[in-house]
C-alpha cells in the first residue's frame, strides 16, 4: 500500500515522504522556552520578536513553533497579533506554523488567522473522547495537522506499553469515528529526562524508542515528534554534555522512525564528532545498557563541566607569550578565538575591570592605530580589530555595570549619521569603527536621520563632534540645510562631511559658509583619525583657523574658474544637439513590449558578473582586480578580503540569505520638443508570461514622459552638445522608436544579516555584507542589461562579451541612471517607479530624498541606439533651468534641489 505524505504549507509546501530527512521545528518563538523571546512579547516588541522567527527560519526551521502560554500574557490576543504579523513576511511566512499550546481557545484564534496548512500543538484524550473527538473534528474543518500527545483521562504516558496504549486508541478514534487522515496525525509519545537516579527514570529514553517504532510499524501513515531538550534536564548548565545527549538521542530516535522534533540547533553536536569517552557513557544512558550508567554519566560530566570544545587546531606559539603580547596580537591579528579568556585573565590580575580597557586593550590598539596610521595596516584588518575589541568589552562590561563603574575615559565623542532620506551607511559605519578603534566613543543614529534629531541627540550626549554621511544628491542640500540649522542653535560643534556623493568643493562652496564652527570633508575613514585628532586637541584654534582660511580660498578659486568657461544659451544648445540620420538608423522593435518582473531570481547567476574593483575601494584598498591582489603594497590584504567575501558569498549563496528582484519594460517612444522622451504604454504592451517572469500587471493606456537636460557649454565647432533624447527617434520623423527602464535588487535580507552580525559585535562582516549586496545589485544590473540585448530587446544578439568587457561598456546602447552624469536629476526615478510600478512589483520603494531601499538597488533607463553613448552633462545655465522647472512644472528652487550639484551645476 502506498504511504500517504504528511503535507503542510506556508507560503510554500513542506511534503513529509518516507525519503524526508528529519524535520526541525523552531523552538525559539516559544514563550515557555524562551526567555528572550517572553520578555519581547510582554514588553510588545514585535518588531524584535519578528526577528527571532527571522533567525529561526535562516538557521534553518521547516516548522516555526509559535506559543503564547504565560500566565501574564493574553495568549490568544498575542497569538493572533503575532500570526497576523507574520503573514505579511514572506521570508517567514514560506514555512508552516505549529500552533502550540495547551489552551483550546489560543488554538482556534490561531487555526483562524494562520496561513497555510498548519500543525497543532497538542491535543490528547486527558479531558475524555468527548472533548477529544470536538476539537479533532475542527482541526480537521480548518485543514490541520495534529500532534497527538500520548496522555489520557489517567495521565501520561511514563512507560512503553502506556505510550503505545493511547497512541493506538487515540489513532482508531481519529480515524475510524470522525475520518481524521491518518498522514495528518502526529505522535508525542513523551520525551522524558534519563539520568535523575530514579530507578523508574532509567528506561525513559529506551520507551520512547520503542514505542515510536511500534507506532511506525502499526498505526499506518503517522508520523512521531517530540521536544528532544526534555532528555537532558539533568545536565542543564552543562552544554557539552546536553549537547551530546540530543544529537545520541536523535540519532537513535530517528533510526526508529521519529519523523520530526523541536530542538535547537545550537544546542546539537555532530554525532560523529563526539568524543568516544562521552559518547559511551551518554549512550549507556539513553539505552540503558549498564546498572550504573547514571553514576558513571555524572562522574564523567564534571571532567568536561564548563569547558569548551577542544579546538582542534594546534595552540600556536604566540599563545605561550606574555599576556599583553598576546592580546596585542589577537588585535593586530583581528584573531577571536582567544580573547574572552585572556582579558579574563587580565581582570584577575587587575583591581578593577575598567583597567583591562584602559591598559591591556587601549595598548593593543594603540599597536593598531599605529600600524594604520603608518600604512602598515589597512582598514579591513582595522575593522577585525574593532571585531576583537568589541567581544572583549562585551565580556567585561558586566563587571564593570557591577561595580557601577561607568566606562572607560574615551578620546571624544563623535554623533554619525547618514542624513534624511539616505539609507547608505557602509561609509558611515567603516569611519564609525576605525574612530572606535583609536578610543573615541560613537553615537550611531543610524540612516534617514532628520536634522531635528541630529541637533537634539548632540546637545543631549554633548558630543565634540558630527559626522554626516550621504550618497545620493539631495542628501547635500540636507547638509546644508542641518548646517544652517546648527548655526541657528549657535552650536560649537565641528562638523565632518563625508560620503560619495560629497566633495571638497561642496563642502567649501556650500555648507562652510552656513556655519560658523569648523566643517571639513573627510573623503576616507584613514583620514578622519587625524582630522578628528586635530580638532579635539587642547590648542585646535590654529587648525580651525587654517581649515576655514583654505576652504575660503578654495571656495573664491572655485567660484572665479566656473566663471572662466563660456556657455551658450538653451535654444543655441538644441540647435546643436547630436543628429542622427533616422532614415538610415537601425530600430529594433522588442521581442516583447511591457513590463516584466524576475521575483526571486536566482542570485548565484550574478557571480560571474561581479565588478570586484569598486569593491576593494569600498575598504581603501586601491587597484583594479585581480591585478590588486599581487600588488607590492595591499596585494597580501586584498587577497585575504577576497578570501572572506568569497566566503560570505558562499554561505549567501548556500543559504539563499539575499533575495534578488527585478522589475524591467521596454516601451514605444519618441523624442518630442527636443528634451523630453514619451513613452507609450497600450494594448501592444500587453505580456505574455514567461519562464521567469511570475506576475503580469495590467497594461495602462497611458503616456509618460521623460525630461532629459542639454550640455551647454561652448564647444568647439562640429561638438555637438548632447542629451539623451538625442538617441530617441523624434515624433516628427513618423518612427516608432523605443525605450526600456529597470529595476534590480539584491538588498531582501541585507539589513537583517548586517544587524545580526552587529548583534554579534562583528563589524566586519556587517559591512561585508553590504558592500557585496552592493556589488551583486550592480552584478544585476549589468547581467539584465545583457539579457535585454540580446534576448528581450534582441538588438544585440550576436553579442559575446567577456566580463571585463562589459565592466569596460563595450556594448551596444547605454543603461544611464537618474542622479548620474548624463541625467543628474533624482526626479526621474519617480516616472520610473510609475512606469513599471516598481513599489508594488518588487518592493523596492524610494525615500522622500528619492533613495532606493533596500539600498543594495539600481535603476535606469535602456538605451539600444548603436549611436547612443554615455557623457557628462556639465554645468547648465540658469535659462535652462527656468525652462526645465517649466516642463516639470515645479519651483526653480525644488529643480535645482534635485540636480546633482557636482554634475549640474548652475
Amino acid at each position: 500500500m502506498a504511504t500517504k505524505q504528511l503535507k503542510l504549507s506556508g507560503l510554500e509546501p513542506l511534503v513529509i515522504t518516507p525519503q524526508s530527512n528529519f524535520i526541525n521545528v523552531g523552538e525559539r518563538t516559544n514563550v515557555t522556552g524562551s526567555r528572550k523571546f517572553l520578555r519581547l512579547i510582554k514588553e510588545e516588541k514585535f518588531d524584535e520578536a519578528i526577528e527571532v522567527a527571522r533567525h529561526q527560519v535562516e538557521g534553518g526551521a521547516q516548522i516555526l513553533d509559535v506559543n503564547m502560554d504565560e500566565g501574564m500574557l493574553d495568549g490568544k490576543e498575542a497569538m493572533v497579533h503575532f500570526l497576523n504579523l507574520i503573514a505579511s513576511e514572506p521570508d517567514i511566512a514560506r514555512i508552516p506554523i505549529m500552533i502550540d499550546s495547551s489552551k483550546w481557545e489560543i488554538i482556534e484564534a490561531g487555526l483562524q488567522v494562520v496561513q497555510g496548512k498548519a500543525v497543532v500543538n497538542s491535543i490528547s484524550l486527558k479531558e475524555g473522547e468527548e472533548e477529544f473527538i470536538r476539537q479533532a473534528k475542527l482541526i480537521k474543518r480548518y485543514g490541520a495537522a495534529t500532534i497527538i500527545m500520548a496522555f489520557d483521562e489517567d495521565g501520561q504516558a511514563d512507560n512503553y506499553e502506556r505510550r503505545i496504549e493511547i497512541c493506538e486508541r487515540s489513532y482508531k478514534i481519529l480515524t475510524e469515528n470522525i475520518g481524521f487522515p491518518p498522514q495528518d496525525i502526529i505522535f508525542d509519545p513523551n520525551i522524558f529526562p534519563v539520568a535523575t537516579g530514579m530507578e523508574e527514570h532509567r528506561q525513559n529514553a529506551l520507551d520512547f524508542f520503542k514505542a515510536t517504532k511500534w507506532i511506525k510499524d502499526n498505526l499506518l501513515h503517522a508520523h512521531v515528534s517530540g521536544g528532544v531538550s526534555n532528555v537532558s534536564f539533568s545536565f542543564r548548565g552543562n552544554n557539552t554534555v546536553r549537547e551530546a545527549m540530543h544529537s545520541a538521542f536523535l540519532y537513535h530516535a530517528i533510526k526508529h522512525g521519529m519523523t520530526m522534533g523541536i530542538v535547537n540547533p545550537a544546542m546539537l553536536e555532530v554525532y560523529d564528532s563526539i568524543p568516544k569517552d562521552l559518547l559511551d557513557h551518554v549512550e549507556d544512558v539513553l539505552l540503558d545498557r549498564k546498572d550504573d550508567a547514571t553514576e558513571r554519566l555524572l562522574d564523567f560530566a564534571e571532567s568536561v563541566k564548563g569547558n569548551q570544545k577542544e579546538n582542534e587546531t594546534k595552540v600556536l606559539e604566540w599563545r605561550s607569550k606574555a599576556l599583553q603580547e598576546r592580546i596585542t596580537h589577537s588585535l593586530v591579528k583581528g584573531i577571536d578565538a582567544f580573547i574572552v579568556e585572556d582579558v579574563e585573565e587580565a581582570r584577575q590580575s587587575v583591581e578593577r575591570p575598567i583597567q583591562v580597557i584602559e591598559g591591556h586593550l587601549m595598548a593593543g590598539m594603540n599597536v593598531v592605530g599605529d600600524l594604520f596610521g603608518s600604512g602598515k595596516m589597512f582598514l579591513p584588518q582595522v575593522v577585525k580589530s574593532a571585531r576583537v575589541m568589541k567581544k572583549a568589552v562585551a565580556h567585561l562590561q558586566p563587571f564593570i555595570e557591577a561595580e557601577k563603574d561607568g566606562k572607560a575615559q574615551s578620546a571624544g565623542k563623535i554623533l554619525m549619521a547618514t542624513v534624511k532620506g539616505d539609507v547608505h551607511d557602509i561609509g558611515k559605519n567603516i569611519v564609525s569603527v576605525v574612530l572606535g578603534c583609536n578610543n573615541y566613543e560613537i553615537v550611531d543614529l543610524g540612516v534617514m536621520v532628520p536634522p531635528e534629531r541630529i541637533i537634539e541627540a548632540a546637545k543631549k550626549e554633548n558630543v565634540d563632534v558630527i559626522g554626516l554621511s550621504g550618497l545620493i544628491t539631495p542628501s547635500l542640500d540636507e547638509m546644508v540645510y542641518l548646517a544652517s540649522e546648527m548655526e541657528k542653535e549657535n552650536l560649537n560643534i565641528p562638523l565632518l562631511i563625508g560620503g560619495a556623493t560629497t566633495s571638497r568643493a561642496h563642502t567649501a562652496v556650500k555648507i562652510a559658509p552656513k556655519y560658523q564652527n569648523t566643517v571639513v570633508h573627510v573623503n576616507d575613514a584613514s583620514r578622519a583619525v587625524t582630522v578628528v585628532g586635530n580638532l579635539l586637541q587642547d590648542n585646535n584654534k590654529v587648525y580651525k583657523d587654517d581649515i576655514r582660511t583654505e576652504y575660503n580660498l578654495f571656495r573664491e578659486q572655485f567660484l572665479t574658474r566656473g566663471k572662466r568657461k563660456e556657455y551658450i544659451s538653451i535654444e543655441e544648445a538644441r540647435n546643436k544637439k547630436y543628429q542622427i540620420d533616422w532614415s538610415k538608423s537601425k530600430i529594433i522593435k522588442p521581442k516583447q513590449l511591457g513590463v516584466q518582473i524576475l521575483n526571486d531570481f536566482d542570485i548565484t547567476k550574478l557571480e560571474t558578473y561581479i565588478d570586484w574593483s569598486p569593491f576593494f575601494r569600498s575598504w581603501d584598498l586601491h587597484g583594479k582586480f585581480p591585478n590588486i591582489l599581487n600588488d607590492d603594497i595591499v596585494g597580501e590584504q586584498a587577497t585575504e578580503l577576497f578570501k572572506d567575501a568569497q566566503e560570505l558569498l558562499k554561505r549567501v549563496f548556500d543559504k539563499k540569505l539575499l533575495k534578488a528582484k527585478a522589475v524591467f519594460g521596454l516601451f514605444p517612444a519618441n523624442t518630442v520638443n527636443d528634451d523630453d522622451i514619451v513613452v507609450t504604454i497600450n494594448e501592444t504592451c500587453l505580456l505574455e508570461r514567461s519562464r521567469e517572469v511570475t506576475e503580469t500587471p495590467k497594461a495602462k493606456a497611458q503616456h509618460f514622459k521623460f525630461l532629459t537636460l542639454r550640455q551647454q557649454l561652448k564647444k568647439r565647432e562640429g561638438v555637438p552638445n548632447f542629451a539623451l533624447s538625442d538617441f530617441i527617434a523624434p515624433k516628427t520623423s513618423g518612427i516608432e522608436d523605443y525605450i526600456g527602464a529597470f529595476c534590480v535588487s539584491t538588498g531582501f535580507g541585507t539589513q537583517e544579516l548586517a544587524e545580526q552580525f552587529e548583534a554579534d559585535n562583528d563589524d566586519y562582516n556587517s559591512i561585508m555584507i553590504k558592500a557585496l549586496a552592493d556589488r551583486l545589485a550592480e552584478a544585476f544590473a549589468e547581467y539584465l542589461h545583457k539579457e535585454v540585448r540580446t534576448k528581450h530587446w534582441s538588438y544585440a544578439n550576436d553579442e559575446e562579451l567577456s566580463n571585463e568587457e562589459l565592466i569596460k561598456e563595450n556594448y551596444k546602447g547605454i543603461r544611464p541612471a537618474p542622479g548620474y552624469p548624463a541625467c543628474p536629476d533624482h526626479l526621474e526615478k519617480q516616472t520610473i517607479w510609475k512606469l513599471l510600478d516598481v513599489e508594488e512589483n518588487i518592493g523596492v520603494k524610494l525615500t522622500e530624498s528619492l533613495a532606493m531601499l533596500p539600498a543594495a538597488s539600481v535603476s535606469g533607463y535602456y538605451f539600444g541606439n548603436e549611436e547612443a553613448k554615455y557623457f557628462g552633462l556639465g554645468k547648465i545655465t540658469e535659462d535652462q533651468l527656468i525652462d526645465y522647472s517649466k516642463r516639470r512644472e515645479i519651483s526653480i528652487e525644488k529643480a535645482k534641489k534635485w540636480l546633482n550639484p557636482n554634475l549640474a551645476e548652475i
